[in-house]
């Protein structure tokens, strides 16, 4: 008696809804429940054109590493065909440049004349989170707009006559 265990699985991504299909193929060895796995691959676009269609054979014990090398694969070429990302598209021009001298003048100028981190970030094309890690940076308190960091208590001026005097 063959027993053929089959899964069968559909998605919807955007426009385009997937269905994969698994089915163990008996091969008549000992272990006749999965010798080896047919895989299907559909996908339909939005008015029901295919935009996906194919199957693979391939060994049981080798279903693991097919998936993470197709994962891999499918990762990079969606890198590829979108260098940005899906983030790219709302990325700010300067998100990931380098700071200059010049910008950091500008955003310490900026934060000590009271200006909120939405207004900076939009002016110097950079992150909210952006210009929030760089403030204490620039020696400006990330928590009170206007203000500077105070000094660290190693920092301060020792007042005279109260030194430690040996």
């Amino acid at each position: 008696m063959n027993i053929i265990e089959e899964h069968r699985s559909t998605l919807r991504a955007g426009d385009t809804t997937f269905s994969i299909e698994v089915t163990a193929l008996p091969g008549g060895g000992r272990d006749a429940l999965a010798d080896r796995l047919l895989i299907r691959v559909g996908a339909a676009g939005s008015e029901g054109e295919p935009v996906a269609d194919g199957q693979i054979e391939v060994a049981a014990g080798a279903a693991a590493t097919l998936g993470s090398v197709l994962s891999e694969t499918l990762r990079h070429h969606a890198a590829l065909a979108d260098p940005g990302g899906r983030r790219g598209r709302d990325r700010p021009a300067g998100q990931g440049k380098p700071w200059t001298p010049e910008l950091d003048a500008e955003l310490e100028r900026r934060w000590i004349a009271g200006e909120s981190v939405a207004d900076i970030a939009r002016e110097l094309a950079r992150s909210p989170g952006g210009i929030r890690a760089r403030l204490p940076r620039v020696g400006c308190d990330p928590e009170r707009r206007g203000e500077y960091l105070p000094d660290p208590p190693s920092m301060r001026p020792v007042p005279e006559g109260s030194g430690d005097a040996a």
